[in-house]
């Protein structure tokens, strides 16, 4: 028998950014089992090369955890492995890579070993180093499941494509919402500078495409579980039972009570200021937007998404801006 641990199970939060993906993997965090990872993505320019702070606040390769996960997975962080992992991301984990890698997902088990257009080698390569980089976290944190909040769709087809086991949590918020805190200006927590800011429109259209994008990826047959920002913060311990339910953890919610949660320190790279939080924090709504928002602003996403509003359970909230 091999002493050898099992791979880790990974949970991937995908979705557009400001709809509370941090919040919800800060808060699954918290169950036995599972440990969140931040947003690996971005880990290879702004933790490796850049150094920016873990949710630890240490600098990354100060921090003891990221320490003995890139001993685990690679012998040692490294700029040359970093800059490999650029290069390959720009080559197969693109949003306009998403069709070709979703008819890959599609003919992956009729004609197996047929990869059209994007190399096996490369795209191989790529997932096997976030395979190796989950497993050791996985291992260093002893727990079974690791969650990825990268958000981006074409990472999460990369993975499933070759053959990675994740499920994939599709997080979805009021793009009105979204939009208003894409267009305020936010500074980030490691150096002052602003955070990207978008306009209305433009932050419509990427919602739209990561969101579609998912649904063709649950289309595929690679598990996916839809979650509510509204929902999750109405209802959280009713929220996280069913989703650790998929996962196939038990649902140990002690962190949980009077409508607040008590978050511990996260080893998190990257991600929003949220991620550095200790301590007690109110699960409240933030609704801002419905008074702070300009109405232009408002009709204008309305008027660009309200097809997906609607099956995503916003057709209550749309009373008084369109007529559906």
């Amino acid at each position: 028998m091999s002493d050898s641990p099992s791979p880790a199970r990974v949970v991937f939060l995908g979705g557009l950014g400001r709809s509370g993906t941090t919040l919800l993997e800060r808060l699954l965090g918290e169950v036995p089992g599972i440990a969140p990872l931040g947003e690996v993505v971005h880990l290879w320019a702004r933790s490796v090369l850049a150094d920016e702070a873990c949710g630890c606040r240490e600098l990354f390769a100060a921090c003891p955890f990221w320490c003995k996960v890139g001993e685990r997975a690679f012998g040692g962080w490294s700029e040359e492995q970093a800059r490999r992992m650029l290069t390959l991301r720009s080559r197969v984990d693109r949003t306009r890579r998403i069709p070709v890698l979703a008819r890959l997902l599609a003919e992956k088990q009729a004609v197996a070993g047929w990869w059209p257009t994007l190399g096996t080698v490369e795209l191989d390569e790529y997932v096997a180093t976030y395979r190796s980089l989950y497993d050791a976290a996985g291992e260093i944190a002893d727990c079974p499941v690791v969650v990825d909040s990268s958000k981006h769709a074409s990472l999460a087809f990369c993975l499933a494509v070759a053959g990675v086991d994740v499920h994939v949590v599709h997080v979805v918020r009021d793009p009105r919402a979204v939009a208003h805190s894409w267009h305020r200006r936010v500074e980030r927590p490691e150096d002052g500078r602003p955070m990207t800011s978008w306009s209305p429109a433009r932050t419509s259209l990427h919602w739209l495409t990561e969101n579609l994008s998912l649904e063709l990826l649950a289309r595929s047959g690679v598990p996916v579980t839809r979650v509510r920002y509204e929902d999750l913060l109405e209802a959280p311990a009713n929220t996280l039972r069913r989703l650790t339910a998929r996962i196939g953890l038990p649902p140990r919610l002690g962190f949980l009570a009077d409508g607040e949660a008590k978050l511990s320190t996260a080893h998190t790279a990257s991600g929003n200021p949220m991620r550095f939080t200790v301590g007690r924090i109110r699960l409240t709504r933030d609704d801002g937007w419905r008074t702070a928002a300009p109405s232009r602003h408002r009709h204008l996403v309305t008027a660009l998404t309200w097809p997906l509003m609607i099956k995503y359970g916003y057709r209550r909230a749309l009373q008084g801006e369109i007529r559906v």
